[in-house]
C-alpha cells in the first residue's frame, strides 16, 4: 500500500440519496466499505445548506469510522458547534459560498485570518486537530504559519502553558487548478501547476505543517501529487464515488490506492 494515506470523501453518496430524499444510498455504509477496501480515513463536508451530508450522517460516521474522521466545514459558529458536539478527529476549515457547485478556491487568509484563527483555537481547545484548505500560494501559507503561531501562543496563555503546538497543524493544498490543467491537453500548463504545488508543499513542510491535498484528483492525475515529498494524505471524493457507481466502491478505492502508488 502507498505510504500516502487515502481519505475517501463520501459527500456524493449523500448527493445521490438527497436527490430523492431516500434512505439510500447510505454514506455511512459507503464509508465502511471504503475502509474495508484500504482507505485510512473518511472525509465529509457539512455545508450550511445541507445539500448532501446531514447532521445525522456526521453523528453516525463518528460512531462507525475506524480510521480518521475528517470533517470539512466553514468557520461559521453553527459549524463549530457541530464539531464540538461530534468531536471528529480533524476539522478542515474551508471557504463556503451558498451558490457554488463545489468549493471554489482555498481560504482567503488576507480577509479571513481573524475568523480562521479564532475557529482553529476553539477547535484545538476541544482536542480536535485542525487543517486549513488553501490554494498552492506561498503567500497564503506564510500568513497561515503566522496565524498558527499566534493561535498557539494564545492557547498557551489561556491553558496554563499546556498547549505547546500551533492550533492549525495541517494544510490541505487545493489541487483544482492542476486537475483542470490535466484535462487541457497542455503539458506546459500541467507542469506549471505542478510546480506551484511542489513549491507550496515544500514550504508547508518546512513550516512544520502536516501536508494533505485534494480536489478533482482522479486515478489519471493523482500520481504526481501522491509522490510529492512530505505528502501524508489525499482527500478524494467525486471521481472515486463516480467510479464506484460503475464498479463498486471496493474496486474504486483499490484502483485509487494503486494509482497513488500502493
Amino acid at each position: 500500500m502507498s505510504q500516502v494515506k487515502l481519505s475517501v470523501n463520501v459527500d456524493h453518496v449523500a448527493t445521490v440519496r438527497q436527490a430523492r430524499r431516500a434512505p439510500y444510498p447510505d454514506p455511512v455504509e459507503a464509508a465502511r466499505l471504503a475502509e474495508e477496501a484500504g482507505a485510512s480515513g473518511i472525509t465529509a463536508h457539512l455545508r450550511a445548506d445541507r445539500r448532501h451530508i446531514q447532521d445525522h450522517d456526521v453523528e453516525r460516521l463518528r460512531a462507525s469510522v475506524r480510521g480518521k474522521l475528517n470533517l470539512e466545514m466553514s468557520a461559521a459558529p453553527e459549524m463549530l458547534e457541530v464539531a464540538g458536539a461530534v468531536r471528529p478527529d480533524q476539522v478542515t476549515l474551508v471557504p463556503e459560498q451558498p451558490d457554488e457547485i463545489t468549493t471554489e478556491g482555498g481560504l482567503d487568509l488576507v480577509h479571513q485570518h481573524a475568523a480562521v484563527a479564532a475557529a482553529a483555537e476553539g477547535l484545538a481547545r476541544a482536542g480536535i486537530a485542525v487543517s486549513a484548505f488553501v490554494d498552492p500560494d506561498l503567500g497564503q501559507i506564510e500568513i497561515l504559519a503566522g496565524i498558527s503561531g499566534m493561535s498557539g501562543m494564545a492557547g498557551m496563555a489561556g491553558m496554563g502553558g499546556r498547549a505547546g503546538m500551533a492550533a492549525i497543524a495541517g494544510i490541505e493544498l487545493n489541487t483544482d487548478a492542476y486537475t483542470r490543467a490535466t484535462l487541457s491537453g497542455s503539458p506546459e500548463s500541467v507542469e506549471r501547476e505542478l510546480a506551484k504545488i511542489r513549491a507550496a508543499a515544500a514550504l508547508a513542510v518546512a513550516r512544520g505543517f502536516h501536508l494533505y491535498a485534494g480536489h478533482g484528483l482522479t486515478t489519471a492525475n493523482v500520481g504526481p501529487i501522491a509522490a510529492m515529498p512530505g505528502m501524508e494524505e489525499l482527500n478524494i471524493g467525486h471521481a472515486l464515488i463516480a467510479r464506484a457507481v460503475l464498479v463498486g466502491i471496493t474496486a474504486a478505492v483499490r484502483e485509487m490506492l494503486q494509482a497513488m502508488g500502493g
